[in-house]
């Protein structure tokens, strides 16, 4: 089975690879899409917020909402692949993405509980652990602690930033144990690489061809991304599995239309649940916390447990 992660021999100045962030941090303020592949709904929050929590207020349905947020279920997914390695055959996957987990009192605590029942081989985070795209973290960082002391994971945690985030959280979240992919790669068995990259979507740090170049020919490779956006980059690079989140799988679903929005420059079909492109299978979670405001309907939070398999080639 594979090595703990704090046996690697880890070489990562993390400030450094943070550079690029900090400066698309800076460069985003000035002007409308400065990097990424869209910011509609972060440049109109403070519009979009109110509309839509005064129309759930005035239909009676924002408490259900509420409620729904904090009812998070765990969906467990099983891939099978030829070119598994040995030594990663059965390994078992705790996903956790877009946790915004200062936008619900509550939720962190809820997360935990679940979480510390769930034994894994390795949780993957995907970004976005903040409600707003600005503002103090702190909060963040008190619901952060609290499920990461939880997390039985016996290899660790492998996580990377989201569009919501700022650079400075990977440092924090780097003293609290978890490993900080800054578009870079990490070898967990002998023929198992996990690549993480920065956030495509908002800041448009996004570096999928630096970590490639760490891999070996031939090795399997797992993606960590925010969004569903780089499916096409993905299978152009032969990436074997791609877990990421960013569409809360649309978060507010009506019955026999779907999500409202999806806030995603891809086809529908890559922003809920397993997919496929090319050689690339792919998971979109829904994510365990909301975006916008604290709601959810018909599209419950998820926590996503996911076993890899070697199948007969």
């Amino acid at each position: 089975m594979p090595e703990q992660l704090s046996d690697i021999t880890w070489v990562s100045d993390l400030e450094w690879r943070l550079a690029p962030r900090r400066a698309a941090e800076r460069l985003h303020h000035k002007g409308r899409m400065a990097h990424g592949r869209g910011d509609f709904m972060a440049r109109h929050r403070n519009l979009v917020r109110p509309l839509v929590q005064g129309a759930l207020l005035a239909t009676g349905l924002y408490g259900r909402g509420l409620a729904n947020a904090l009812r998070p279920v765990v969906r467990h997914v099983r891939f099978e692949f030829p070119n598994l390695p040995a030594e990663a055959n059965g390994l078992r996957l705790l996903h956790l993405s877009d946790l915004h987990i200062d936008g619900q009192e509550g939720l962190a605590a809820a997360v935990a509980r679940i979480v510390s029942g769930l034994p894994v081989d390795l949780c993957v985070m995907t970004g976005d652990y903040r409600f707003d795209v600005e503002g103090p973290c702190d909060r963040v960082y008190a619901g952060m602690r609290t499920i990461l002391r939880a997390v039985r994971a016996r290899l660790g945690v492998l996580a990377i930033l989201g569009n919501h985030d700022e650079a400075n959280m990977a440092q924090e979240l780097a003293e609290m144990g978890a490993r900080m992919l800054i578009n870079e790669a990490v070898k967990i068995a002998g023929g198992f690489w996990v690549i993480g990259v920065d956030d495509a979507h908002y800041y448009g740090c996004d570096d999928l061809s630096t970590p490639l170049a760490a891999v070996p020919g031939g090795a399997f490779k797992l993606l960590l991304a925010h969004t569903p956006e780089l499916y096409a980059e993905a299978a152009e690079a032969a990436i074997d599995l791609y877990l990421c989140g960013h569409t809360h799988a649309g978060q507010v679903r009506l019955p026999h239309w779907g999500p409202l929005t999806i806030n995603a420059t891809c086809p529908k079909a890559y922003t809920q649940g397993r997919w496929r492109h090319g050689g690339t299978a792919g998971y979109t979670s829904a994510g365990v916390g909301c975006s916008l405001l604290p709601v959810r309907y018909n599209c419950p939070p998820e926590i996503a447990v996911i076993e890899l398999a070697r199948s007969a080639r």
